[in-house]
């Protein structure tokens, strides 16, 4: 698996001639040939011939205070929000976000 901040790969494992129709992913999941999906993580990720692709698409926080405030993840959307810590129902502040 070769992987950089934002995107990995996951090289088709399969016969030599590339007769396969199908890509695994790393938990055992198979998917059609050019089929495209969202994994668990928010991932997007594609099946091609050479293996699999997975990009980031969650901007995460990272410019807020961490004494004060502590950012949470809904699964559903894929995005984060950061709120205090003493009061979740306010937000805090974010300054900077990354990829």
């Amino acid at each position: 698996m070769l992987c950089n901040a934002q995107c990995y790969f996951i090289p088709i494992e399969g016969s030599p001639d590339n007769s396969l129709k199908e890509c695994k992913d790393l938990g055992g999941v198979t998917y059609a040939m050019n089929s495209k999906w969202k994994n668990e993580r928010c991932e997007e990720c594609s099946c091609n011939p050479t293996g699999i692709d997975c990009c980031n698409t969650v901007a995460i926080p990272v410019g807020f205070s961490k004494m004060k405030c502590k950012k949470l993840f809904n699964q559903k959307t894929c995005t984060y929000t950061v709120v205090e810590k003493k009061n979740p129902k306010k937000t805090c502040l974010v300054q900077q976000w990354v990829m």
